[in-house]
């Protein structure tokens, strides 16, 4: 009870925390990288990415361009730019699951280095709040209640989410702790057929010898 209860309180604290993925990385031309967030099913996801510019004076170079691909567990695309210095994409997961993106730079000689800011976020944390309150123009406390609404909805889903994966891991217990009882009971048997053939034939030798 004690390990349930702390788990909801890491649960809580991990939704309420800033899990957005925010990274900036080095990419050569001619090479891919690719980056995975398991995303629930249901659950809004938004991402951003753009070439940093090496020289702020001067338009990005022809090298500077990438491919970007994003797609689900299955291999649905659900976003594709060929030879761009920035975009963004935006979907609702239809399935839980590690959801992948990869930069691909374009190939050039010689070899050239790209710098990647890519901004991904999922669930809660796509919305800006700021420019909600500030579009709206709402006030402090209706801002809070829909905020926290927003809050207690993602716990509701993953709480639903994790007692998914509690029954399914208990049924995996049960179908494993089968399978070891058939193993245990056919190597018993295995080993019992296996005396009995060395008794059989030890007493068929000595009987030969006239030794019983």
């Amino acid at each position: 009870m004690d390990l349930r209860r702390s788990s909801i309180v890491l649960l809580i604290l991990s939704i309420l925390s800033p899990v957005t993925l925010s990274i900036r990385y080095e990419l050569f031309s001619g090479h891919t990288k690719c980056i995975s967030e398991e995303i629930h099913a249901n659950a809004m996801s938004v991402g951003k990415y753009s070439i940093i510019n090496p020289n702020e004076d001067h338009p990005l170079p022809s090298s500077h361009k990438v491919t970007v691909r994003v797609t689900s567990p299955q291999g649905t695309a659900y976003h594709e730019s060929n030879g761009v210095e920035s975009g963004q994409f935006s979907f609702t997961a239809v399935e839980t699951g590690d959801y992948i993106s990869c930069f691909s730079a374009v190939d050039h000689k010689p070899e050239t280095t790209l710098i990647i800011d890519f901004d991904w976020r999922t669930g809660i944390h796509t919305k800006d709040w700021s420019n909600v309150a500030k579009k709206s123009q709402v006030e402090t406390m209706e801002f809070e209640v829909k905020k926290l609404f927003e809050t207690v909805n993602s716990i509701h889903d993953e709480m639903f989410y994790l007692r998914d994966r509690e029954e399914e891991m208990h049924n995996l217990n049960i179908a494993t702790n089968s399978k070891m009882a058939w193993l245990s009971f056919v190597s018993l048997a295995v080993c019992l057929s296996v005396a009995g053939l060395q008794f059989w034939h030890l007493k068929t030798f000595f009987q030969k010898k006239k030794l019983i």
